[in-house]
């Protein structure tokens, strides 16, 4: 689940918190840089929760419409799709969600007001009157109003947003509500994954693809954590007409990780470095960053080819 890219973004937060702590040491930084994966892959597990939460908040409406009617002597419709759901069922039933939240001790229980702003979102919403009104929906449609749900309100929500900041104090997370676009990507992935015949025993994303990704996590923390002088004696010496102190403290972050990748992965292609470190200039820096860093990794890059430093293999990741 957590991709390269998701990685790099995390080591350099880490080395962030890592600097700014005075008391903090390399153990201690790849400590919180694995805790930082935990943290994500909860969130994970608890955006899939979040279709139980939403689903028993549809069955107490419709329990409530069903009460109100009977009471005004009104006839009621019951419009079930939404409850009968078989993704929402699998979800659920879903045996690693389940011992996970149970281990973990997880609830959405501190965040219920702003998950009911989000539920009345969401029966407001076209596709969601649309699915309700299918005489029989399918599978297919089951799994497809989800990720409409995913894409369409909750990426970018501010109620969710607040949803994850209540939960980050309760539950002791970090950064979930920073970390939540990224995630229900992964997300709507899962729902794609889902088959019926699966039932309960569908397998969900693991934290890593493979090994190898938390290898080069842990390797990338300590090399830049190791060639910290050797980084900023190259920042400084490409310094144009500036002094390292004035320039922005995460620009140099994200310098030095770059730098750690460039110089210590031979089977990374340069490009693809050097994009992906730009990325993380326009998210976590200035709007001058991106040009900035892009600029002094040009020139860094230049020498290191003229003085025949930088080894690239030609077969890359």
């Amino acid at each position: 689940m957590i991709n390269r890219t998701l990685v790099r973004s995390k080591v350099v937060q880490t080395l962030f918190a890592y600097y700014t702590d005075g008391e903090s040491t390399p153990i201690k930084a790849k400590k919180e840089l694995l805790k930082s994966f935990d943290n994500t892959y909860s969130l994970y597990m608890l955006l899939l929760d979040i279709v139980n939460e939403l689903t028993m908040l549809y069955e107490k409406r419709e329990e409530q419409e069903k009460e109100r009617s009977a009471v005004l002597h009104l006839p009621y419709e019951p419009r079930r799709n939404f409850i009968n759901n078989r993704f929402a069922q699998q979800i659920f039933n879903n045996r690693q969600l389940r011992g996970y939240l149970k281990e973990k001790n997880f609830s959405w229980d501190v965040a219920h007001d702003m998950l009911r702003m989000l539920f009345r979102q969401i029966v407001s919403a076209d596709f969601f009157a649309e699915y309700q009104a299918l005489r029989e929906p399918s599978y297919a449609d089951d799994k497809m109003v989800w990720r409409r749900i995913y894409t369409d309100v909750l990426a970018d929500n501010e109620a969710l947003d607040a949803a994850l900041e209540e939960m980050e104090l309760a539950l002791d997370g970090g950064d979930w509500a920073v970390d939540a676009n990224v995630v229900i990507s992964y997300v709507i992935k899962t729902i794609k994954l889902f088959t019926e015949s699966s039932g309960k025993d569908q397998p969900l994303l693991e934290m890593f693809n493979s090994n190898a990704e938390l290898a080069f996590a842990k390797n990338l923390l300590q090399k830049a954590i190791d060639g910290h002088d050797e980084y900023m004696q190259m920042i400084e010496n490409h310094l144009k007409n500036w002094e390292l102190s004035r320039v922005a403290f995460m620009d140099i972050i994200i310098l030095q990780v770059a730098l750690a990748e460039i110089i210590g992965f031979p089977t990374i292609a340069l490009q693809v470095s050097i994009n992906e470190y730009l990325e993380l200039a326009k998210e976590y820096s200035t709007e001058k960053s991106y040009a900035f860093i892009n600029g002094i990794l040009d020139s860094i890059v230049e020498e290191l080819k003229e003085e025949d430093k930088l080894i690239k293999a030609v077969a890359i990741d």
